[in-house]
C-alpha cells in the first residue's frame, strides 16, 4: 500500500527495521530537549503529515523498550490517525515513572502501525444472539 506522506522533520521518514515489523519508529522533531516529568504529559510533534486511504488508519503505540525500561509511553494508547486528518502528527506522551525523563531530538518516541478496519453500520434489535458466554465479562472467563 502506497501512502503520501510530507516529511518536515530533519529525520528520515518511518520505516520498518525488520522484514516482520508491523511497525515503523516514530521520532521526536524538536528544537531543544524537552524534560518530562513523572506524571507529566506533553504532545511531542514529529514533522509528519500523512494521507491516508479511505479505510485505514494510523496507529499510534508506545515503544516497549521505552516503557520497560523508562516507563514513558503513548498516554491514549493506541492513538488514531484517521484517513481524513492532515494535521502533523503528534504522540501523546506521558512518564509514569518516578524519575525526569529527557526526550532528545530525533529520539524515537513512539511507533506507527497502518491498519485497515471497516465500517459499522447498527441495526437495532430488541434481543441480542446468545452464547455461551452471556452476559460474563471482566474476567468471567478466568483469571
Amino acid at each position: 500500500m502506497k501512502i503520501q506522506i510530507i516529511n518536515k522533520s530533519k529525520h528520515a521518514i518511518p520505516s520498518y527495521e525488520t522484514i516482520a515489523s508491523a511497525g515503523m519508529d516514530l521520532r521526536a522533531n524538536i528544537d531543544e530537549s524537552i524534560t518530562l516529568k513523572p506524571l507529566e504529559r506533553i504532545i511531542v510533534k514529529t514533522g509528519l503529515f500523512i494521507a491516508l486511504p479511505i479505510g485505514t488508519e494510523a496507529q499510534v503505540r508506545p515503544r516497549s523498550g521505552l516503557a520497560a525500561k523508562k516507563g514513558i509511553t503513548v498516554l491514549n494508547s493506541p492513538g488514531t490517525v484517521d484517513a481524513d486528518y492532515r494535521g502533523e502528527i503528534g504522540v501523546i506522551l506521558v512518564n509514569i515513572s518516578n524519575e525526569d525523563f529527557v526526550i532528545n531530538d530525533g529520539e524515537r518516541i513512539a511507533q506507527l502501525v497502518i491498519a485497515k478496519h471497516e465500517r459499522a453500520e447498527w441495526e437495532e434489535v430488541t434481543v441480542l444472539d446468545e452464547t455461551e458466554r452471556g452476559t460474563g465479562g471482566f474476567g468471567s472467563t478466568g483469571v
